[in-house]
């Protein structure tokens, strides 16, 4: 597997097929692994109900640009994706593909949109799994010739950064995220991820680094300029640089340690393009991520002491129950007509926080935290 990480400047989405073709040209173009009449499924990350200046998915510029490009390598591109649950019962994910701006781009470019909650999925084995060994993965994952992950350069609450490799939680339904979710430990959901990547087995990603997402990503972040566009044949590659490239240590991001130790890509990739330390950019860290800094030895000393949790803004909240929906530890209850969460159940996989559409689950912490969180910054 070729490892190459590519590393190009993109000042402004108007320009973003020029980056996108230059970035996949440093790696060895797309001509690599499509043949004529490949059907290729671009993934983006369309987590939720968001539209593009919120930096929350992948940027309809950068789909677009992957259309033309597969297009033009003799590919029949297809999108598709499936977001996280907003409304309890609602079918999200086809509002957020057109908030986001990607139904549009496949209308314009008549390219078929799947979406994964409602096209079905099929059972299949894991081999080697260190959490799942059966997985059902979404039909159209399987179905491609070729995968691509077009993930969008954020931090994450629970795994510190977001990329290429996380990016096909999307493609598995969302009782086995909920399953995911519940291991509680950070270790352990890493290890799910990399399960799920272990057999969707995607040939390239390019990633959304124009505008990425800073603080308590992957939805309640701030956007932030990166100027960016990144590629590689190997997403776990992609992920070690791109993570250092926004200020996160590559070996302290769950995904990577689990995608490392199960003998994908490698910790020290081949860098082209821009250098590194010119494309550098230093994210402000989650709120949440603060305890994978911290030894578990001590956390587990001092649990109590070094609490970071979720808690319920009721002046915000509209009892729309998305928290609940999304709390696989079933943490959330009703009590006095307001929502709360239960500090004895939660496992701080901070999913509440993730999708609540109204922001309002907030993070509270503990005072020997907050000293810790000074400290740091």
């Amino acid at each position: 597997m070729n490892t190459r990480v590519s590393v190009v400047e993109c000042q402004d989405y108007s320009s973003a097929k020029e980056s996108v073709k230059e970035a996949l040209n440093l790696i060895g173009g797309l001509e690599k692994i499509i043949v004529p009449g490949s059907r290729v499924l671009l993934k983006p990350n369309v987590l939720s109900i968001r539209p593009p200046e919120d930096a929350v998915t992948t940027h309809p510029a950068i789909v677009s640009a992957m259309c033309e490009l597969v297009s033009e390598a003799g590919g029949i591109p297809v999108i598709g994706d499936g977001s996280g649950i907003v409304k309890p019962g609602s079918t999200t994910t086809s509002q957020a593909l057109k908030v986001s701006g990607i139904e549009d781009v496949a209308f314009g470019h008549g390219v078929e949109l799947i979406n994964f909650e409602t096209s079905g999925f099929i059972e299949i084995d894991v081999p080697n799994a260190s959490q799942f060994s059966h997985l059902y993965i979404s039909k159209a994952v399987l179905e491609a010739d070729v995968v691509i992950s077009l993930p969008k350069l954020k931090t994450h609450e629970l795994t510190l950064y977001t990329g290429a490799v996380k990016n096909f939680f999307g493609a598995v339904p969302q009782k086995t995220r909920k399953q995911a979710h519940f291991l509680e430990d950070r270790r352990r959901f890493g290890e799910a991820i990399v399960d799920i990547y272990s057999v969707v087995k995607p040939q390239l990603a390019v990633m959304d680094g124009v505008v990425g997402m800073e603080g308590n990503g992957p939805s309640n972040g701030t956007p932030i300029f990166a100027g960016v566009i990144m590629a590689s044949y190997d997403c776990v590659s992609l992920d070690i640089v791109a993570s250092e490239l926004i200020g996160v240590d590559p070996l302290k991001v769950p995904t990577n340690i689990a995608a490392i130790k199960r003998g994908f890509g490698t910790e020290h990739p081949e860098i082209v393009g821009i250098p590194l330390e010119k494309a550098k950019v230093r994210f402000k860290s989650p709120e949440g991520g603060i305890t994978a800094y911290i030894p578990a030895f001590l956390m587990r000393i001092l649990r109590k002491q070094l609490a970071v949790r979720p808690i319920i803004n009721t002046s915000k909240c509209e009892l729309c129950r998305a928290c609940v929906s999304n709390c696989s530890a079933h943490a959330i209850e009703k009590i006095d007509s307001v929502l709360k969460i239960n500090e004895e159940k939660c496992i701080h996989c901070y999913c509440c926080r993730e999708l609540c559409p109204n922001d309002a689950v907030e993070i509270k912490k503990s005072l020997l935290m907050k000293f810790v969180t000074r400290s740091k910054s």
